[in-house]
């Protein structure tokens, strides 16, 4: 009974771990949009000043010639931004499986889209509802924070995995 109980209580903490990762991640998506963004047009204008060049013609001569450009300041940030880039891709993948697989997924992921992902962030609540309710049907303030818990419980199962007990629960949800 007691090993019933631990296994419970470790698996409500797992579950809000990996809620508030997920939620943390979702937070920090702009930013890490703008980021890479930035560190592209900062390596370009850099390269062109040092070499003069563009960073696709750099590469390719560099590849060509066969230089070896580990160690290099202008390939370790080509290495983060393209790290980078695969987590927004991965995360994008997982919101796409949730809106394309998920009864409830073209609501989440208008949900999503202009809490966390939406160019322009919205100036608040009221706005992100609004919008919602334009591509879906009209959603309360209660209805919308509701959804969206449960939309980023969600993903963080598609992001972070979930053991073979939970997917029939999860599983029933889809399509």
């Amino acid at each position: 009974m007691k090993e019933n109980k631990k296994n419970a209580d470790e698996k409500i903490v797992r579950e809000k771990y990996l809620y508030h990762n997920t939620e943390l991640l979702l937070k920090k998506y702009r930013d890490v949009v703008w980021s890479i963004e930035v560190a592209a047009i900062q390596n370009q204008v850099s390269l062109e000043l040092e070499m003069d060049c563009n960073l696709d013609n750099f590469l390719e001569m560099s590849y060509a010639s066969g230089a070896d450009l580990s160690g290099v300041r202008i390939q370790e940030q080509m290495r983060i931004m393209e790290r980078n880039k695969k987590m927004l891709k991965m995360i994008d993948a997982a919101v796409d499986i949730l809106r394309r697989r998920h009864v409830d997924g073209e609501a989440y992921y208008w949900i999503l889209y202009y809490t966390y992902f939406s160019e322009r962030p919205c100036r608040n609540t009221e706005e992100i509802i609004d919008l919602i309710s334009e591509k879906t049907e009209y959603m309360s303030w209660g209805s919308y924070f509701n959804r969206k818990t449960r939309a980023i419980e969600i993903l963080s199962n598609i992001l972070w995995g979930f053991t073979s007990k939970d997917c029939l629960a999860i599983l029933n949800e889809f399509v």
